[in-house]
């Protein structure tokens, strides 16, 4: 059976988006599609730390910053890191304005570097989260493992480009959710590596009822349905489930 790890998943209340999810909510669905364990980032931290707590074998936390906050984001990263044993740091250059190679990423870049974790970021929407921007801050943290959520998201451009980039970059990694053509997964796995995709689902905003099928019927093999859904993940944020 393959172990389902989702590596892009949310909690709260978004009402723009007219969505919302708690803990209980987030395990039924995990437990309907049976999902082991999910990836989860919010603002405030404390939702998602309060969900890690409670399922420690089930929800596994990355801190969510703001780069422009500075100190505060440097401490908070290292709070969440360090005293709560988060896997990971995601970062949204589309909400907070700013492109993923300018320095005031760098800060946040170097605790990655430090505590030897993965930085999700938010890609595919101009001008902020664009897929070339990725490849010049790999070439600055070849080191550091950088992972595009929704690799490129709805336009075949982006999509493109966020194949091209990580196949010009090993420590880049393609995250599934939210990038509508099951036929482009397979090619990512192709050309970037089956080492280098993983599923995700963006709950509350996609849902794992079309998102795991998409990749499902993708045109990949068992084996590497296993490593895209649930292996690569476990591996990339150090999982004991």
């Amino acid at each position: 059976m393959v172990v389902l790890i989702d590596a892009h998943t949310h909690l709260g209340s978004f009402p723009l988006f007219n969505v919302e999810l708690d803990v209980k909510g987030m395990l039924s669905i995990m437990n309907k599609y049976n999902i082991s364990a999910c990836i989860v980032f919010s603002l405030p931290n404390k939702v998602t730390l309060d969900a890690v707590e409670k399922y420690p074998r089930r929800i596994f936390g990355l801190v969510w910053v703001n780069p422009y906050e500075g100190e505060k984001a440097v401490s908070e990263v290292k709070k969440y890191i360090e005293d709560f044993g988060f896997k990971g740091i995601k970062l949204h250059p589309l909400l907070d304005a700013f492109l993923p190679d300018q320095d005031v990423v760098y800060p946040i870049m170097n605790l990655a570097r430090k505590y030897d974790v993965p930085v999700l970021f938010h890609c595919g929407h101009p001008p902020w989260s664009l897929p070339w921007h990725f490849g010049n801050l790999a070439d600055v943290y070849p080191d550091v493992k950088i992972i595009l959520g929704h690799m490129g998201h709805g336009h075949i451009v982006y999509i493109n480009g966020a194949i091209e980039v990580a196949k010009k970059h090993e420590n880049i990694y393609l995250e599934t959710s939210g990038m509508p053509m099951h036929a482009k997964i397979k090619e990512a796995v192709e050309i970037v590596g089956v080492d280098r995709v993983l599923y995700g689902s963006d709950m509350p905003f996609g849902h794992p009822a079309f998102e795991i099928e998409k990749v499902r019927v993708s045109g990949l093999s068992e084996d590497e349905l296993e490593l895209v859904l649930g292996k690569n993940a476990l591996r990339l944020f150090k999982l004991k489930l």
